[in-house]
């Protein structure tokens, strides 16, 4: 891919959407392109974690637990974004990535994203303001989530 190529793929992720050409340019530059071959692991749960990827080719499934208790989480397709938090915070991977075929990510590190952000802060209040946004949906879902199991335990009988 060209780096105008990578610029579009990064501007279509929500977290990304509205940094400017000239930042998004920065992002691209300074990522680095892994190619993965099918059922190759990119990252393990539970190892540090100290950049994000972006799916530009392929596909990655997301799974929790070690055989036979191993669960798909997730399937990332193109332009997923893999590890968001850690681009912020120190933090542990939850799951294994795993290419479901041959795939290209675009790895980003978080030293990347801090130095933008203390570089550029009116890019910090944006990313915060998407990051509050989406906390807040999740929050909410997540009520809707236990009033539903609230009213199962209350109600027995309608869970079959």
């Amino acid at each position: 891919m060209s780096l105008d190529s990578d610029i579009a793929l990064l501007r279509g992720i929500p977290l990304f959407s509205e940094l400017p050409t000239e930042q998004l340019r920065l992002l691209a530059f300074s990522a680095v392109r892994l190619e993965l071959v099918a059922d190759q692991v990119l990252f393990r749960e539970g190892t540090k974690a100290a950049s994000g990827f972006v799916v530009s080719s392929g596909g990655l499934q997301l799974t929790v637990g070690a055989e036979p208790d191993k669960h798909v989480v997730a399937t990332c397709e193109i332009g997923s974004l893999i590890g968001e938090m850690a681009l912020f915070v120190e933090t542990k991977r939850p799951a294994t990535a795993t290419a479901a075929a041959a795939s290209q990510v675009l790895e980003i590190e978080r030293k990347v994203i801090l130095r933008m952000l203390n570089e550029y802060p009116h890019l910090a209040l944006r990313m915060r303001a998407t990051l509050a946004e989406r906390l807040n949906l999740t929050v909410t879902e997540l009520a809707r989530v236990r009033q539903v199991l609230v009213n199962l335990d209350r109600h027995p009988a309608r869970r079959s």
